[in-house]
């Protein structure tokens, strides 16, 4: 083997450790985020419940609020229509 060759491998054995261990320093780095990472994804989750609670009380409040007022208007109409039955009558 010549000695251009033996130092071509070198240099390509050099380049692939550089790049291998500049992918695990930036592994190593992503890494020490998770716990950030999850503290906020935890943060969200807490958030997003007390919201859903929020919109599920607002839902149950208009549930509510529309059967009265279903109610209040089958109780208009039958009386209108009383009056109209009793003008169409008299």
């Amino acid at each position: 083997m010549s000695l251009d060759k033996a130092l071509e491998r070198l240099n390509a054995a050099a380049a692939a450790l550089e790049r291998a261990g500049r992918r695990r320093v930036e592994r190593d780095r992503r890494g020490g985020d998770l716990p950030v990472e999850l503290a906020l994804a935890q943060d969200d989750r807490a958030r997003l419940a007390v919201e859903l609670d929020g919109a599920l009380a607002r839902v149950a409040t208009l549930e509510a609020v529309t059967g009265d007022v279903d109610e209040r208007l089958a109780a208009a109409l039958t009386r209108v229509e009383a009056v109209l039955t009793g003008e169409r009558g008299g």
